[in-house]
């Protein structure tokens, strides 16, 4: 497997990350592919992972080819000046916009951490199949932009909204994933990261990274109805 190159210069090298793969080896998988090490091997040079996304997560995966590039982004990520923007599917029609203040436990254990989304609804969709006491079934296309990196944060966060992402195995629900596996032959989490922006290490000009969804999830979107007046 080779990796799409969003961009790459002499500090910097983004691509679209593919769902199922993990970012770094980990010893609670036994999965011996790893995006670090492929790409490794793909570029011929050592890669220092900038920030992560979860193994069904999908999107823009930034890394330094450098010590001290990787040191200044991750300053900017400790200073929270990183822009980052997803796409997720959601059971329910959400409120047109919103912000999820609540606290996270690191990994479900310790004190809780801040951790801040916000959100936009771009689309929604019904469809008429009965599930559970509900005659249709509803969901929305959001726009969701965290201020916080906390680990799995916008799983938990739409989980603690009651509009948990479609797909997600862990925070999600079972019929709904099971609804969009039969409908729609989608048998991943509907969640991507769409755009990253930061400041290029090297000389402070304005980045910004897109990656559009592909495969079943851009097939889905085309299938939701967009909201008339969605906020900027």
């Amino acid at each position: 497997m080779s990796f799409e190159v969003l961009y790459r210069d002499e500090q910097l090298c983004a691509i679209d990350k593919p769902c199922g793969l993990m970012v770094h080896r980990s010893s609670r998988s036994t999965d011996d592919r790893f995006i670090m090490g492929m790409l490794r091997d793909q570029l011929g040079q050592r890669v220092w992972p900038v920030h992560r996304l979860d193994r069904a997560t999908s999107g823009v995966l930034l890394f330094a080819l450098d010590p001290d590039s990787a040191g200044a982004l991750g300053e900017q990520m400790m200073a929270r000046s990183v822009a980052k923007r997803y796409l997720a599917v959601v059971r329910g029609h959400i409120e047109e916009a919103g912000r999820i203040d609540h606290p996270l436990k690191a990994e479900g254990k310790g004190p809780e951490q801040e951790a801040v989304t916000e959100y936009r609804r771009l689309a929604t969709m019904e469809l008429a199949i009965p599930i559970g006491r509900y005659p249709t079934a509803r969901y929305s296309l959001v726009e969701a932009r965290p201020e916080t990196g906390r680990m799995h944060q916008l799983r938990r966060h739409f989980k603690h909204r009651f509009h948990p992402i479609i797909g997600d195995t862990t925070y999600g629900e079972g019929r709904h994933n099971r609804l969009f596996r039969i409908e729609f032959a989608s048998h991943r989490m509907l969640l991507h990261a769409s755009q990253l922006s930061f400041e290029h290490p090297a000389d402070g000009r304005a980045m910004q990274i897109d990656c559009p969804p592909t495969g079943v999830f851009a097939d889905l979107i085309e299938r939701f109805e967009p909201d008339r007046n969605p906020e900027p």
